[in-house]
């Protein structure tokens, strides 16, 4: 369904170009849910919002690289060919419900804006078809919330909100960019499983982004590790939690606090060093400064993500060399 080939996503800043995805490899099949991981700053959400074209241009600029979504060139498509695509085809869950939306407007008005462009209904139809999406998000007493504003909303039902607008139109992708960020737990916990409930009553598939492994192990069918705008490692779900790879997703798991430790017993592990600028990045591998198992090939030539599994693509000189 969708297939990103060798993207670029670059940015020209006062101090240089930043290489926020710089050459990323990854494909979603119908119905799949892929998690995207890393650190923070690793491109993960550029790489999202350019599937879409929402990065402002300029400073952002397309080095390289193409993205297909059903065959069609997603970075070659006229400007009104990708606004039909958004909302319609590709939905997307942005960051931060609390922000995310517009706090003059009433709930009622912002679905309702999705309904009247996109599926040409008047406004009766609309606000009808806005009430229903609310009740199937499980937002209560959707009646009156469609006359509310932002504010007078939870966390939980902003976010409820953010997806039922997300999925208006029955997308064959949703991107769901942090969706539980800011959340408690226990509602994470709500939004993750109504998440995976609409999935398969739309038959959607899903590209979840997240730095939080937990949720990754949660609803996920397959995983990229992102890092400094590459992807490091990608193979199933339950590969990468039971025999990771890469140097790099080793240490994100070995961070992870474990249950079955005492407290006397669990130290958390920490990688070594710092995560490079992206204005000068290694000339190698990304993460060759911070490896403590690095060859001296790392240092001048980046490995290229091979399969080195059925389905288990790694980028590193280790695991290609053998």
């Amino acid at each position: 369904m969708l297939s990103i080939r060798s993207l670029k996503t670059y940015f020209r800043t006062p101090q240089g170009v930043v290489r926020a995805v710089d050459g990323i490899d990854l494909f979603i099949d119908p119905g799949e849910v892929v998690g995207v991981v890393g650190e923070s700053g690793c491109g993960k959400s550029v790489m999202a919002l350019s599937i879409l074209r929402l990065l402002p241009s300029p400073p952002a600029f397309f080095a390289g690289g193409d993205i297909f979504f059903k065959d069609k060139d997603l970075l070659k498509v006229t400007s009104d060919e990708i606004r039909r695509i958004r909302g319609n085809q590709i939905s997307m869950i942005f960051q931060e419900p609390m922000s995310a939306l517009n706090p003059v407007y009433t709930v009622g008005n912002q679905l309702m804006e999705i309904f009247l462009n996109h599926r040409n209904m008047g406004r009766r139809e609309a606000l009808k078809s806005s009430i229903d999406m609310l009740a199937r998000v499980g937002v209560p007493a959707p009646e009156r919330r469609v006359r509310e504003y932002p504010y007078q909303l939870s966390g939980g039902m902003r976010q409820r909100v953010m997806i039922a607008m997300a999925l208006s139109c029955r997308p064959a992708l949703l991107i769901a960019d942090e969706p539980t960020t800011a959340l408690d737990v226990s509602i994470q916990a709500q939004i993750l499983e109504l998440m995976i409930e609409l999935k398969e009553e739309f038959g959607m598939a899903i590209l979840l982004i997240t730095h939080d492994l937990g949720v990754v192990a949660e609803i996920t069918q397959r995983v990229a590790v992102m890092y400094t705008g590459r992807v490091m490692e990608e193979t199933s779900t339950l590969e990468l939690f039971e025999e990771p790879l890469h140097p790099y997703t080793r240490g994100l798991m070995a961070s992870i606090p474990r249950a079955d430790l005492s407290f006397e017993e669990d130290t958390l592990s920490e990688i070594e060093g710092t995560v490079p600028s992206l204005l000068e990045l290694p000339a190698g591998c990304h993460f060759e400064p911070r490896c403590p198992v690095s060859l001296d090939v790392c240092k001048h030539k980046a490995p290229l993500l091979e399969e080195v599994r059925p389905g288990h693509r790694v980028a590193c000189w280790r695991m290609t060399n053998g």
